[in-house]
């Protein structure tokens, strides 16, 4: 079986894949949209406004926590999310920074 071999590229480069990966499925981008609009922690509602079965909530969630991208606090028996606002915006800047260092033009392809 074949590595990865992520320690050749840059941390920025290593980064932004991570978290490109984590969103890599529509899901998890209602579920950030879902947090973004409550402004702040939700401790249930994801599976009811999301449609899907609790546990691929669960796994979802664990997929954006893994990243940064939300944050988990412990409520008794529940765990409430919000949008870690922080990686967010070094989400933007890492997209932000890889979009200006291309050269292509609009009309390179």
């Amino acid at each position: 079986m074949g590595t990865t071999k992520t320690e050749q590229f840059t941390t920025e480069q290593n980064k932004l894949a991570l978290m490109a990966k984590a969103l890599g499925h529509p899901a998890r981008i209602a579920i950030l949209e879902h947090l973004y609009k409550t402004d702040g922690c939700v401790c249930g509602g994801i599976v009811d406004e999301i449609g899907l079965a609790q546990a691929t909530i669960s796994q979802h969630l664990k997929a954006l926590k893994d990243v940064g991208l939300i944050k988990g606090n412990t409520d008794g028996a529940s765990v409430c999310y919000c949008i870690d606002t922080n990686n967010l915006i070094n989400l933007s800047d890492l997209l932000g920074n890889f979009i200006k260092s291309g050269s292509c033009g609009t009309d390179c392809c």
